[in-house]
């Protein structure tokens, strides 16, 4: 069996058994036809350590992130690992395989009263009723406000919305469900964007049952959400480009900061690790010690 056929089998079984998410199969998958393609796609069984440090080794020269090292030496792994379980090698070549340290950097975080007012601009901006601007500011409130992931407040249907408790409900990373709360202000946004956006935006294409949706009334993608934040948090930030995922983070770190335990926020967050949900508390730190250079006159 060649690489390409054992990974489609192996891509398969990550996401119908394993139920990892399709953005992870997605990018293990493209690794193994790098790894395939630079190799002239070899026999399962001809793979040896040498021509995985040599597939890596030529990653390194290209100039590829040591994130990115670490993640395709961890996709190569995982999948001897599962052609040795499934005894299509006799042996597992990637064992003794080392890969560089992924890099951990500080996620981009805005501070309360950056968000404060990056979200009541816009909903001044959807005063006048104009849909497009009520489904973007729904969408950043809820975003921000709890802390979800674009995958997550994406995939959400009016069903998962309970506006009487202040909840949704979401499908977060492996299939794995959690019901997260709101505050007011979101609460306020989704209301007036549910009752008074949202059926003019549906009402311009096919029924769907999603929150969120485009301008022709199908389900709002990713892609979509990514730049309705960027175009709107990005300037506060004095970036070029800020993705869903700084809200997420800023709301992470203003959570600690406002005193909730690790524990809660993890949980919020969805996250399968407390060691995922302690960068943020680098970033508390961060903060605290810049503040104390700055005030404590023996600092």
């Amino acid at each position: 069996m060649r690489i390409s056929e054992a990974a489609d089998t192996w891509a398969r079984e990550l996401t119908h058994v394993r139920r990892l998410a399709t953005a992870t199969v997605r990018a293990y998958r493209s690794d193994l036809r790098d790894f395939a393609a630079a190799l002239d796609d070899p026999m399962l069984v001809d793979v040896d350590l040498e021509m995985l440090r040599e597939w890596l080794w030529r990653a390194t020269q290209r100039g590829d992130a040591r994130s990115t090292l670490a993640r395709r030496a961890a996709s190569v792994r995982g999948f001897f690992a599962w052609a040795a379980d499934e005894q299509l090698v006799p042996l597992d070549p990637s064992l003794r395989l080392v890969s560089p340290k992924r890099g951990r950097t500080l996620p981009t975080i805005a501070t309360a009263p950056t968000m404060t007012t990056v979200l009541d601009g816009a909903r001044a901006r959807a005063v006048d009723g104009d849909p497009v601007a009520l489904r973007d500011a729904a969408l950043l409130e809820l975003l921000y406000a709890a802390a979800l992931r674009v995958s997550e407040v994406c995939g959400t249907d009016l069903d998962d919305l309970d506006r009487s408790r202040r909840t949704v409900r979401v499908l977060g990373k492996g299939g794995k469900e959690r019901v997260v709360p709101y505050g007011g202000p979101a609460a306020e946004a989704l209301e007036a964007y549910v009752v008074r956006g949202r059926p003019v935006l549906v009402g311009r294409g096919a029924g769907t049952g999603a929150v969120f949706v485009g301008a022709r009334g199908a389900r709002l993608g990713a892609r979509s959400a990514y730049e309705i934040v960027s175009r709107t948090v990005a300037p506060a930030l004095g970036a070029a480009a800020v993705g869903p995922h700084a809200l997420r983070h800023s709301a992470a770190t203003h959570l600690l900061d406002g005193g909730a335990d690790l524990r809660t926020v993890q949980e919020m967050l969805g996250h399968a690790s407390l060691g995922t949900t302690q960068i943020y508390t680098h970033v508390s730190a961060e903060k605290l010690t810049a503040t104390y250079r700055l005030a404590h006159p023996r600092a």
